[in-house]
């Protein structure tokens, strides 16, 4: 099989989208069967890609010796270009239920379907070049999806959304540029590619360099102080801010952190530095600081959006441990978080589909009128609660153990963290569904007797990320050995 394969996942889905929104579609329903055959085709083709294409590089063009756009399979691509494939069909099945009375759907799915492909496009990136591009093109195809409402609320957002990521753009660049003239080699390449020779005495300008990108790239992570454009990035429809929490762009962040540690600068270069403490210090103080916003916030949706913010800075705290039990760690709760978050988001989304509500104090009673929506929530909160039998446990379990390796006070306070996290979590989680379930005797209940569960475009997705999330709680075994691999390097 050619090499050049590797542009299929990335283009299909690209060139669709594009043509939705140079050719419109004026018939929803022949709209909707053509974006979901494209997302399913794409999805099945990005599987056998992964499978079946050489590992050998594709080079495409280059700007410079140091600067060419190649794409290329390792086991660190597998495993995220897996997770955006396999998740993907089930989002757009939600988006169609969810949109139906929406303006301007052909638009919003034609930017939905080409983010598909440049989400991709950072997976399969070849070098920190290739994946800073794509990593940017990211950036620019989600705006108009964060904007679409085009209500005053969402053009503030986008614009928050866009300053936040020049920002980040600016600092990742001066990162990337360092590595491209200082590096042994262009490819990633687990443990890195400095050249120790050219970088030798000046290790604490490496450090800072190293913490320009991670904070960088950390902006899409949501990192703090750089976190507060996504919790107001969810005014954008629900099926946008699932992939946006779940998958495609904080997700991006952190895989772009994982690359830039561990494929370029080096772990041994880092491990120890007062780089590495810094970066803990940070991840830990995200930890903290979103739990407590999470318990202060009384919109359903934004109080999700601050246990993304925490749970992205849990998978940091493994990955900078720079130990191959903290990626272990840090790889298994990427994926694990993007099952129970986007079944969280979905649930949240079919409540305002369904009722037109937002905010907590508004649920009362809700989960008898919608017991199958509010039963895949109490199986995402418990999970991401880190309740054993979920698969939350077993990655938050990791992390603690990588850290509790890591030892020292940061180490330490690592811990207590995730602790203070954990009871955080289930205060600003648990509470809702416990009030949906059992409300006061003084709410409201007879408003509710309209409700109900929202259609199987819905439920579907529920009903399979629900499953997904108590499976790998149980039987995290196959997936955590699969994942040593590549944690280890081997792969």
């Amino acid at each position: 099989m050619s090499s050049y394969i590797l542009l299929a996942p990335i283009l299909l889905p690209v060139l669709s989208g594009a043509g939705m929104l140079l050719f419109p579609f004026w018939n929803a329903r022949a709209r909707n069967i053509f974006v979901e055959a494209v997302v399913v085709v794409n999805t099945i083709l990005t599987l056998a890609v992964l499978r079946l294409a050489p590992r050998e590089t594709l080079y495409l063009f280059s700007l410079s010796e140091k600067l060419p756009l190649t794409l290329r399979i390792d086991g660190l691509t597998v495993f995220f270009a897996a997770i955006v494939a396999l998740l993907w069909p089930l989002a757009t099945l939600y988006a169609f239920e969810y949109m139906r009375h929406e303006e301007r759907v052909n638009t919003f799915l034609a930017y939905y379907t080409i983010t598909y492909g440049v989400t991709l496009g950072v997976a399969f990136a070849g070098n920190v070049f290739s994946m800073y591009l794509f990593y940017e093109t990211l950036t620019m195809v989600t705006l108009p999806l964060v904007m679409h409402t085009m209500a005053p609320e969402a053009k503030r957002a986008t614009r928050k959304y866009l300053y936040y990521m020049i920002g980040g753009t600016a600092f990742a660049f001066i990162a990337m540029v360092f590595y491209v003239l200082y590096a042994g080699g262009t490819e990633f390449t687990y443990g890195g590619t400095l050249d120790l020779d050219r970088i030798a005495h000046h290790d604490n300008v490496v450090y800072l360099i190293y913490l320009m990108g991670f904070f960088g790239f950390g902006v899409k992570a949501a990192v703090f102080p750089f976190h507060s454009w996504l919790p107001d990035a969810s005014v954008a429809p629900t099926p946008v801010t699932a992939l946006l929490h779940a998958v495609a762009v904080v997700k991006a962040g952190v895989f772009a952190i994982i690359r830039f540690t561990y494929y370029c600068v080096g772990p041994s270069l880092l491990a120890g530095s007062w780089a590495q403490h810094t970066a803990l210090l940070f991840a830990i103080a995200t930890v903290v600081f979103a739990s407590t916003m999470g318990v202060r916030e009384p919109h359903f949706k934004r109080r999700l959006a601050y246990s993304t913010v925490s749970n992205l800075s849990y998978i940091l705290l493994g990955v900078m441990t720079l130990t191959p039990l903290g990626l272990l760690a840090g790889l298994a709760h990427l994926l694990f978080h993007a099952v129970m978050k986007i079944s969280g988001f979905f649930c949240v989304g079919a409540v305002m589909h369904q009722t037109g509500r937002e905010y907590v104090y508004d649920l009362d009673g809700l989960g008898r009128r919608m017991p199958l929506t509010f039963g895949a929530f109490l199986i995402s909160a418990l999970s991401l609660t880190g309740i054993p039998l979920f698969s939350g446990f077993v990655s938050k379990w990791l992390i603690a153990r990588s850290l509790f390796a890591q030892g020292g006070i940061l180490g330490q306070a690592g811990v207590l963290a995730l602790l203070y996290s954990a009871l955080m979590t289930a205060v600003y989680l648990l509470t809702v569904a416990v009030r949906a379930f059992f409300p006061d005797r003084e709410a409201d209940t007879a408003s509710l007797a309209s409700y109900t569960d929202p259609s199987w475009q819905m439920l579907l997705p529920l009903g399979v990320f629900s499953v997904v999330t108590v499976l790998f709680g149980v039987c995290a075994g196959p997936v955590l050995s699969a994942l040593e691999g590549i944690a280890q390097g081997l792969v």
